[in-house]
């Protein structure tokens, strides 16, 4: 069953010149300590940028040229995650590349200045210029055409990663990343996604930095084939016996999640919405389930919230920049509840925003929304006003 639940909506999407320190939310803080390792989470990987056509009607035909109703630019790739991470409170550490081009300074100034991200592990690569990505939208699909070179040898290359809470991963078959055993070992607790398995080999044992990592999180094709199960449920199951907690997304029907540890499980129905673009969906999904891993919610609640994120997220333009911040969350959940029709049973299911959100935004009945940046048709003057 799919929870069918009203569109963001226009008017808390207009942003103000409000500090956007003021916003800035911290689900955490009452875990902390002064021992805390200085970052919640850490990632590596590549920064595109992503240009982004949306309003086609359909997928482009050979030999004519199609119109899209609209266009956005924004930091792509890891920087999607990054940013979803760092829009929810969490302090973040990105080691990337970045070109030495205009993209690259746009990129930066977005991650570093625009959300706050910690680029301290970071460096521009002279005579490199960015890769690119350009995504167009339509059916609620998205088909994409990307262009850049492999990182330079100068990559930063995390042998010794920051000490942090958790660190997010992408797995790559029959590859090992040094840094990930090193966080492990460390005490950071790493979440892992993978992408498609191009060799067709489909091995778990070629994912062997699995055994590194707390939780996995493939949608339901990836766990299929890689454990061979009928069902993306069975799967999910099977995948406990290589990482304690498995997350399997399920599209439409939303998600489901076993933890070997526990012995719970739980699944979640995705939230109905019209999708603008979903590109970056896949990467608020998790950086909405690290963010409640983190804060100690209960297993359904991080997969709700997860799923929830991810809904407001393809709802507007752009992969990193379309990531919802905790204003804008708490509009949701306060303009959901007045639409009529809802059905009860699915609001019940995000009732424990109600107990979060009044901690978190003490004055979210009055507050003017964070006002986040939003991904522009063009870069060089798309600040927020």
């Amino acid at each position: 069953m799919t929870a069918s639940y009203a569109s963001v909506g226009e008017g808390h999407r207009r942003r103000t010149g409000q500090n956007r320190e003021a916003a800035r939310v911290d689900p955490l803080a009452a875990r902390r300590a002064t021992d805390d390792p200085p970052w919640d989470v850490y990632l590596t990987g590549d920064v595109f940028l992503d240009i982004v056509f949306t309003g086609l009607d359909s997928a482009p035909v050979r030999g004519t040229e199609s119109w899209a109703r609209g266009m956005g630019s924004s930091p792509g790739g890891v920087a999607n995650m990054a940013t979803a991470l760092a829009r929810l409170g969490l302090r973040t550490s990105l080691a990337a590349a970045f070109g030495d081009d205009h993209y690259g300074e746009y990129c930066w100034d977005a991650l570093e200045h625009g959300e706050g991200i910690d680029l301290s592990a970071s460096r521009t690569v002279p005579g490199w210029h960015s890769p690119v990505t350009v995504s167009m939208a339509y059916e609620g699909e998205r088909t994409m055409v990307s262009h850049g070179h492999e990182p330079p040898p100068e990559e930063p290359a995390p042998e010794c990663p920051p000490h942090a809470r958790a660190a997010v991963a992408s797995l790559t078959p029959g590859k090992r990343a040094p840094w990930i055993a090193q966080a492990a070992s460390r005490g950071t607790r790493v979440f892992a996604d993978v992408g498609w398995d191009d060799t067709g080999a489909w091995d778990l044992a070629g994912l062997a930095d699995l055994e590194h990592c707390e939780a996995f999180l493939p949608n339901a094709e990836e766990a299929m084939r890689y454990t061979g199960a009928a069902c993306p449920r069975a799967a999910a199951r099977a995948l406990t016996a290589y990482v304690p907690l498995a997350v399997v997304t399920l599209g439409a029907e939303g998600a489901y999640a076993v933890d070997r540890r526990t012995g719970e499980s739980a699944e979640v129905p995705a939230i109905a919405v019209e999708a603008l673009d979903p590109t970056g969906a896949g990467d608020v999904f998790v950086a909405g389930f690290v963010t409640g891993t983190l804060a100690d919610w209960p297993l359904a609640d991080r997969l709700a919230f997860a799923g929830l994120t991810a809904a407001l997220s393809v709802q507007e333009f752009g992969g990193s920049l379309s990531a919802p911040g905790w204003s804008e969350i708490a509009a949701w959940w306060r303009r959901v509840q007045s639409v009529q029709g809802q059905d009860p049973e699915a609001l019940r299911r995000y009732a424990f925003l109600e107990r979060l959100l009044p901690a978190l935004l003490p004055e979210a009945e009055d507050a003017a929304p964070w006002p986040l940046r939003r991904a522009v048709p063009t870069i060089g003057f798309g600040r927020s006003a």
